[in-house]
């Protein structure tokens, strides 16, 4: 029987911090009140991975971490501590490897004949006839055609195998086209053997075959074939010699090595025509991650073999599913995990838009909690002052405020510049279609191009769920398909409005037919990477009004939450999903809680803000190069520096380097602007030179750093306290100050917080406060929380109620409180810069009975609480 946790804690896993070093910290943790250690993905991932969602084998425990040796000192040292363990786990996709990818690599040597063909998202039959029965490997640094001219692509022989190799990436050589190889050096050596293996690889079955019997022939001999051949090389070695002489003079001449290449069943392409052309879904627009077709029993089975081993032997209490959005059928999915798992803690990595609930009939136990991070989180944000701080943004910036439409242009830019193969791919498949309907055959390609893009961008959420072979459409389905055709209509009159409504049609199964719902599958496993792309890769680093708000799942253009609006959720939460995560930060999230919690604190403050940027461009406009970095990009940097000071040179260069390239523009990580980003290097570099400045930035942070301390312990406990699991990130039970990845997969130092949490016991809270700037009022609030849900676990299980209450005094608007179950009671303050400390006039009713204060041990035993 598997155990639920109570709070868990994430471990980024790595070379550098494998299991041994994680069975290190067990008893740390156990100590902290952690119930569970949570891990990032630890299959076999590609070298030197630093997340391990880059998975190639999934029967084998990464070695770079230790290998199956260590996972078990891991798995038994948290046993002996009766620490449960929740993994994460990759079903979506896979790496492209090399030869550590055995499924892609037979993919790659026998194209539709593979065992594995079925295995991933590839198209075999695409409209363009020499894309068929080959797939596009976009690995070359230039064009095919130069690249060969200049001998980056060779042939090598390793004992009887041959492959392919451009400078690090090796693909395999299919073996209808070893003939070209092995016949002139047949002849020249006058060998009947080398004959025989030419012409044995001649009489395999074309890898076109849908035969099974013909293709299980076709594997058989070609293993056989290369083994004896493989044999012969090492028995006569001049028939090697003379193999390896024709591989040479291959390899010096362009046409011949061509004519090797155009018989493999794949099609080595310039890296940037995936931006087009494309055969296989990826994981977004990563073209190293191939989609698996999880739909399929057998590659569930066999992909999940390991992790259904340790669920049914108890090393694993739970795990967390990455990305069930790229699955064609995500419910179908989580019901055959749930089959054979009906005990385990099953989370879905679902990004919920606001308003957007998780699906009832999905049989997990929740979200990773990015749900609850931006309620918790919009609490902080002072909702009255929008226009203050919007009015500062544009004039500062001239940047456009309306979100929507920033949002819109976003996602039809990474249609346009990094999803295109993908929006074609759908294009052709919905002319296949309008070629059946004769109201419809006249649409050229390029305008169901167009339409498709539009309708995409006009997309409220990742995704919908509409399985055609269920026969089965929610309502929330309907809606959302009817508010984006509604959206492009309005936004595109220039598009016929009837095509619109025929895709619509088609979305929502009023149109059937087999292609018909290759279509809709298809189109709904696109929305998601085009919504992920162009909003969390690309507008998140671009609308820049108050970055604390721009966060996974987060709407920017929501400018905070009121109490009774968080009540509500988790209520609900409570509710319905009272099993699922909640978090503050993880390892996707832009900023860490500690940071997000001072940069909300602008929002309190606009005019000290405002006139705080005026002052600190005008010392900086000298350190710009030819006015660049723009304002916009200044005025990320200026949140940046309040959010995480006192950050060293190094890592903020770091961050914004990759910010602005996210943010696609003035630079991007497809077309890097090296003047740019020279100048934006340059001018942090300047910032941390100017002495005028770094005292007004001082001066500036340094009134804030009590009261954002204020809001990460409420933080703090509000997400220990409120309904669902909570989760630490690692190392954030102190302060912690870190940007996205990878500053926030830096070195923990567990040893310092190992002392500091060995002297909790004997400080009061007096003493706690006092050393604040080492982090101990967050760890002790962590530690404290964590062992109420120990002590009252009723209090904050499944079935425990949970209760708003509301204060009653002049600060009213400033308390956000709730009791869960019937013991305890959790109240915190909110919007803190500008409050005296007396709050002897706000006061709150609690249930008649002796009531401890948890953190400072006083009691009150009146049914009127002083706040």
């Amino acid at each position: 029987m598997s155990r639920t946790p109570t709070a868990t804690y994430r471990l980024q896993l790595h070379k550098d911090f494998g299991f041994d070093d994680a069975a290190g910290i067990a008893d740390y943790l156990k100590s902290l009140g952690i119930s569970h250690v949570y891990s990032s993905p630890y299959l076999q991932a590609a070298p030197d991975s630093k997340h391990g969602y880059d998975v190639v084998d999934h029967h084998k425990v990464n070695e770079e971490l230790g290998g199956s040796e260590a996972h078990d000192r891991f798995s038994k040292r948290l046993a002996e501590l009766q620490l449960g363990q929740v993994l994460d786990i990759v079903p979506n996709h896979m790496a492209i490897s090399g030869r550590r990818n055995r499924y892609w690599w037979d993919v790659l040597e026998n194209g539709p004949a593979s065992r594995y063909a079925s295995y991933f998202d590839i198209e075999w039959q695409p409209s363009e006839e020499r894309l068929r029965n080959k797939l596009v490997v976009p690995i070359l640094g230039d064009h095919y055609g130069r690249a060969l001219a200049r001998g980056e692509i060779k042939i090598q022989r390793h004992g009887g195998e041959f492959s392919i190799k451009y400078f690090e990436n090796e693909l395999p050589v299919s073996p209808r086209s070893m003939p070209l190889l092995l016949s002139e050096a047949a002849q020249q050596s006058g060998s009947d053997y080398l004959a025989f293996f030419s012409d044995a690889f001649v009489d395999l079955p074309w890898p076109t075959t849908a035969d099974y019997a013909r293709l299980t022939q076709r594997h058989r001999d070609k293993e056989v074939t290369y083994r004896l051949l493989g044999r012969l090389f090492t028995e006569v070695p001049f028939i090697a010699d003379a193999v390896d002489e024709c591989i040479k003079a291959i390899n010096r001449q362009p046409d011949r090595l061509d004519q090797i290449l155009e018989a493999q069943n794949y099609r080595l392409a310039y890296w940037r025509v995936a931006e087009q052309d494309l055969g296989y879904r990826r994981f977004f627009d990563v073209n190293t991650l191939v989609g698996l077709r999880m739909e399929d029993s057998r590659v569930f089975a066999d992909t999940h073999a390991l992790i259904l081993r340790w669920l049914r032997e108890g090393v694993l209490d739970g795990i967390r599913v990455d990305h069930p959005d790229g699955l064609l059928d995500p419910r179908q999915y989580f019901e055959r995990l749930r089959a054979e798992a009906p005990d385990v803690w099953i989370l879905g990595e679902k990004i919920l838009e606001p308003g957007e609930k998780l699906r009832r009939d999905w049989p997990i136990d929740g979200t990773t909690g990015y749900d609850y991070l931006n309620q918790a989180g919009g609490l902080f944000v002072d909702s009255r002052n929008e226009a203050a701080i919007t009015k500062i943004y544009h004039e500062f910036t001239g940047e456009s405020t309306n979100y929507p439409a920033i949002v819109r242009d976003r996602k039809h830019r990474v249609l346009r510049e990094l999803l295109g193969s993908d929006v074609n791919r759908l294009s052709n498949t919905l002319q296949d279609i309008c070629e059946t309907h004769r109201n419809h055959r006249d649409y050229t390609r390029h305008e169901l191009n167009r339409a498709i893009r539009e309708l995409v961008a006009c997309f409220p959420v990742y995704r919908t769920y509409v399985v055609p072979a269920r026969d089965e459409i929610d309502q929330d389905d309907i809606r959302y398909v009817e508010e984006a055709v509604g959206a492009a209509k309005k936004n595109r009159p220039d598009i016929d409005s009837d095509l619109f409504d025929f895709i619509r049609d088609l979305l929502l199964l009023r149109v059937r037919g087999k292609t018909e719902s290759d279509f809709v599958l298809r189109f709904q496993q696109f929305t998601g990477p085009a919504m992920a792309k162009g909003v969390e890769d690309t507008v998140f680093y671009s609308y820049n009004r108050l970055v604390s708000l721009n966060e996974v799942g987060g709407d920017p253009g929501r400018f905070g939450v009121s109490p009774d609006a968080f009540h509500k959720f988790c209520a609900e939460t409570q509710r319905e999903f009272p099993r699922t995560m909640v978090a503050s930060s993880t390892h996707d999230t832009k900023r860490s809680e500690d940071v997000r919690a001072r940069i909300s604190l602008l929002s309190e403050i606009p005019e000290r803000w405002g006139k705080a940027l005026r002052l600190w461009s005008e010392l900086n406009a000298p350190a710009k190069t030819d006015e660049m970095p723009d304002r916009n990009t200044e005025y990320l940097v200026y949140q940046t520096l309040i959010g995480t000071w006192p950050i060293d040179k190094g890592r903020l260069r770091g961050y914004m380097e990759k910010a602005a390239r996210e943010a696609k523009q003035h630079t991007s990580w497809l077309s890097p602007n090296k003047p740019f980003e020279d100048a934006l290097q340059m001018f942090i570099e300047k910032l941390y030179g100017n002495a005028a400045f770094l005292r007004a930035l001082e001066s500036f942070v340094k009134p804030l750093v009590a009261p954002a301390r204020v809001n990460s312990l409420a933080m703090a406990l509000l997400k220990l306290t409120a309904p669902g699991i909570p989760d630490m990130y690692q190392g954030t039970e102190i302060w912690d100050l870190s940007l996205v990845d990878p500053d926030n997969r830096r070195p923990v130092d567990y040893d310092h917080r190992r002392k500091l949490l060995a002297e909790l016991p004997r400080l009061t809270v007096q003493k706690v406060m006092r050393r604040s700037d080492e982090g101990l009022p967050k760890l002790w609030t962590v530690w404290h929380a964590l062992a109420a849900r120990r002590e009252c676990p009723d209090s904050f299980d499944k079935s425990a109620k949970y209760r708003p209450i509301k204060a009653q005094g002049r600060k009213t608007a400033h308390v956000v409180a709730y009791a869960r179950g019937e013991s305890a009671i959790v109240v915190v303050p909110r919007l803190v810069i500008g409050l005296d400390n007396d709050w002897s006039d706000t006061r709150l009713s609690i249930p008649a009975g002796r009531w401890r204060n948890r953190l400072t041990g006083e009691i009150h035993d009146r049914s009127e609480l002083k706040v």
